[in-house]
């Protein structure tokens, strides 16, 4: 079997086109990739920037028979005029694509594969995002884990896309446990080494030790029961100091309590340069970590760092 690399077109009103044929000239005549997606929706994107590039629609992966073609397993999409109209955005279309690239993955077709930016008010706040959508399909939900990665370390917040007055109630020994078991097992699995984990506390300063502190009471035993399960864990550690501390540390991965207290430090520092991965899944499911960029669309300044990144990544899995 070939070994493809799958990347979902995601939202259609987006840079997606535009980074994902970037991407492509760059891998040309060294890998076997194909889009999810549709054709005539990606193709005029891709050539309304000005890009040079031979696009096949298929109807069957078993069509991909050269690495000089950019393939499109075409999906349906009604819309009535190709850019910058939201009326393009179709719900139907970018669950169609995700569905389609779970098949592929679930039944072995495929190793994995990226998926490109996607508005989240599709799920109509039934899912946070694509990580627990996907965690559902793969019927693992809420153990699922969202990885930020950058060689030199990642990052993994413990709720996701929560808003700030609903972080606290879901803070839960349970939960903790379930995350951190899954980050170990899978980080093991990708890299073949266990990770170094230190966990952040919640508030400023881990609530300065206060007895009846979330530290204290939810975040400090349960740290210490997971490290009776072999797993290399430490903390809770102020969140305004961690990532000063990194090679005193020398830690693999830093755990927050939520989104912004380790994606916000992280972007910082590495910008584009990292990718999003979900833990836990039957397969491997990687995003680029940047957004839809909908400001920027058909001007041709979308940076295809991410996506050229995630691709390498997923091409080490694949060998």
């Amino acid at each position: 079997m070939k070994k493809l690399i799958t990347v979902v077109a995601g939202e259609p009103n987006s840079i997606n086109s535009e980074i994902i044929g970037k991407t492509w000239i760059k891998f040309k005549n060294k890998e076997y990739i194909f889009v999810i997606g549709n054709y005539l929706l990606i193709k005029k994107q891709i050539n309304k920037i000005g890009l040079k590039i031979n696009i096949v629609r298929i109807n069957s992966i078993t069509e991909i028979k050269d690495k000089k073609n950019l393939y499109i397993l075409d999906i349906p999409l009604k819309f009535n005029s190709i850019f910058r109209n939201k009326s393009a955005h179709t719900k139907n279309y970018v669950l169609n694509s995700l569905n389609t690239a779970h098949y592929l993955a679930h039944t072995n077709q495929i190793n994995g594969f990226i998926n490109t930016a996607i508005d989240k008010k599709i799920f109509n706040n039934k899912f946070l995002g694509v990580t627990e959508y996907l965690a559902s399909k793969n019927k693992v939900a809420n153990d699922e884990v969202m990885m930020i990665y950058n060689k030199k370390f990642s990052v993994v917040p413990l709720t996701t896309h929560l808003e700030i007055k609903n972080i606290t109630s879901k803070i839960k020994p349970d939960l903790i446990k379930k995350k951190i078991i899954t980050l170990n097992k899978a980080y093991y699995k990708i890299f073949n080494k266990k990770p170094k984990i230190v966990i952040l506390g919640l508030n400023p300063h881990n609530s300065e030790n206060r007895i009846n502190s979330i530290e204290n009471k939810i975040i400090k035993p349960m740290i210490k029961k997971l490290k009776t399960l072999n797993i290399d864990v430490k903390g809770p550690f102020p969140a305004d100091t961690i990532f000063d501390k990194q090679k005193k540390i020398g830690y693999n991965v830093v755990v927050g309590m939520y989104h912004d207290q380790v994606l916000a430090p992280f972007k910082a520092l590495f910008g584009f340069d990292a990718i999003n991965i979900t833990l836990g899944l039957k397969y491997l499911r990687i995003s680029p970590d940047h957004g839809t960029a909908q400001d920027i669309i058909g001007l041709n300044k979308a940076n295809p760092h991410s996506l050229i990144t995630a691709i390498k990544f997923l091409k080490k899995f694949n060998d």
